[in-house]
């Protein structure tokens, strides 16, 4: 199919709307099609996207389009619907969903499903934005990131589903695209997937990942906002090259592809024919409560700093033997990103908003190692760009900014310096980078101890635990549980807090409470 007539079918896919009675004259489905449950994001003050793909049972899916109902109610018994229609599950975007909702009233708790045939998907809860002049009294916001398959099970998102947060945000890693390694100890489960190499590949991958009724308890329980870090291609790929510069593009176009197919984002994300890329990086209005600012650290970066070529990942270096990453014009978002986050900033002061939320994939807070070497996948490895963000912050939203990260599968708490070779100096940010839903940290707690020894802003390190955030945000105070799963290779396993700290708005840096 020709590109951009691809790229209008995927954008017409969703747009809410009701199919002609023709699109029913296919026999349905004679199974269940909806295995890998449901999902809402990006809710707007009068909607927000619905999200579902048909599977398979025994025999594949027909090469045709299948239609598909979709209702919204009031009520979880589907007594007060206030919107129905009907969208086509198309073979070329896996036979995925995505509908736009509009006309719905702002602040307001809705229930969605989707029907094909008799079969009925399960029930899933969304909920509007409030109004854009309106200052509600409480967001809840949960966030988390890094879910490998093999080394843990999903209980986190089980604990996630009984917070009952408005919003959950996912900052990265939502597959991974390894193979199970042939040596299986220690891990919670294996997969029988190969290594993805292709569009095919990447969309085994999610519907194994979104086979757990774990996950798809939190994804029906509210709606996320969702962005990618590296595993959703490649690992530590950096902009337009990977550890194979032939075939790379198509790769990443692929992963780029499965990334859409199943995440519950909407036309606008469609940024260029045949997926050869995606506008990820968007804002969220919580009414004027807070602006959330969803950032995207992969597609646009420059390649890290003295890596060597064909290297599996970026690896770390001494400062004083990698001269690279002392050039002023490398970026972690590219440039055009970065002045779009700069604009943002600015807005949120012009329009008085309470918290400027920079939700992105890793630690933004530095860190000295006392070894001397510097990692250069994290902002670490891209200190100029750091400076520039650091300095907008400062400049626009002093005491009112709040950063939230993944990626290194470790918590940390920190007070985000204006100078990061002044660790000890004036703070411009609270930062909360969360640990792992599932996979495995690869350090051990002496050595982060030492880290917070060495950096006076660092205010918690931990590496032993797998879980999430869980954020509490009033017009002058911000709240921000860490919760730690007792046993990350057990289904079932219990919850606890690690640890509580709070952030005062217009005192930048996060205090502990006990």
């Amino acid at each position: 199919m020709d590109r951009r007539r691809f790229l209008a079918l995927a954008a017409h896919a969703s747009v809410a709307s009701t199919l002609a009675r023709s699109a029913f004259g296919a026999a349905p489905l004679r199974h269940d099609p909806f295995g890998l449950g449901v999902a809402s994001g990006d809710p707007a003050p009068d909607g927000f996207v619905l999200w579902t793909r048909l599977l398979a049972s025994g025999d594949p899916l027909p090469v045709a389009p299948l239609p598909v109902r979709w209702e919204v109610a009031e009520d979880a018994a589907f007594r007060r619907i206030v919107q129905r229609g009907s969208s086509l599950a198309r073979p070329e975007l896996a036979h995925s969903v995505h509908v736009e909702v509009t006309g719905l009233a702002p602040g307001r708790w809705y229930h969605y499903r989707f029907t094909h045939g008799p079969a009925a998907s399960r029930v899933g809860r969304a909920r509007t934005a409030p109004a854009l002049n309106e200052l509600p009294a409480r967001l809840r916001l949960a966030f988390a990131s890094c879910q490998r398959w093999e080394h843990g099970h999903y209980a986190a998102w089980g604990h996630v589903a009984n917070d009952a947060p408005d919003l959950v945000l996912f900052l990265g890693d939502y597959i991974y695209e390894y193979a199970t390694p042939s040596d299986a100890t220690g891990l919670a489960r294996t997969h029988a997937l190969r290594h993805a190499r292709n569009l095919d590949d990447f969309r085994d991958r999610y519907a194994l990942h979104k086979s757990d009724r774990q996950l798809q308890a939190a994804h029906e329980a509210c709606p996320w906002a969702v962005t990618w870090d590296d595993h959703e291609v490649q690992n530590d790929y950096a902009g337009n090259t990977g550890r194979d510069d032939d075939g790379f593009f198509a790769l990443r176009s692929a992963g780029f592809q499965a990334f859409y197919e199943h995440m519950p984002l909407g036309a606008a994300r469609l940024a260029a024919p045949g997926f050869a890329s995606l506008q990820l990086h968007r804002r969220l209005a919580w009414g004027q409560l807070a602006q959330l600012h969803l950032l995207d650290g992969r597609q646009y970066r420059d390649r890290q700093a003295c890596r060597r070529a064909q290297a599996s990942g970026a690896g770390a270096v001494r400062r004083d033997d990698c001269e690279e990453l002392a050039e002023t014009t490398r970026s972690f978002l590219g440039s055009a990103q970065e002045r779009w986050l700069d604009d943002g900033l600015a807005e949120d002061a012009r329009q008085s908003s309470h918290w400027s939320v920079i939700a992105q994939q890793t630690l933004l807070s530095p860190r000295h190692y006392p070894s001397g070497v510097q990692s250069t996948d994290t902002w670490d490895g891209y200190p100029a760009a750091r400076a520039r963000l650091t300095r907008s912050m400062a400049r626009h939203v002093p005491g009112s900014a709040v950063v939230l990260g993944g990626d290194i599968h470790q918590n940390y708490v920190c007070r985000v310096p204006e100078d990061a070779l002044r660790p000890d100096g004036k703070a411009v940010a609270s930062e909360f980078c969360g640990t792992s839903i599932s996979s495995r940290s690869g350090t051990t707690q002496t050595k982060l101890d030492a880290i917070v020894r060495h950096n006076p802003h660092v205010l918690l390190a931990r590496c032993e635990e797998r879980g999430y955030g869980l954020a509490d945000i009033t017009p002058q105070l911000w709240t921000t549980r860490l919760q730690a799963l007792d046993d990350p290779l057990r289904p079932d396993s219990g919850v606890r807090t690690l640890a509580r700290f709070v952030v005062e708005r217009g005192r930048p840096g996060p205090v502990r409470e006990t």
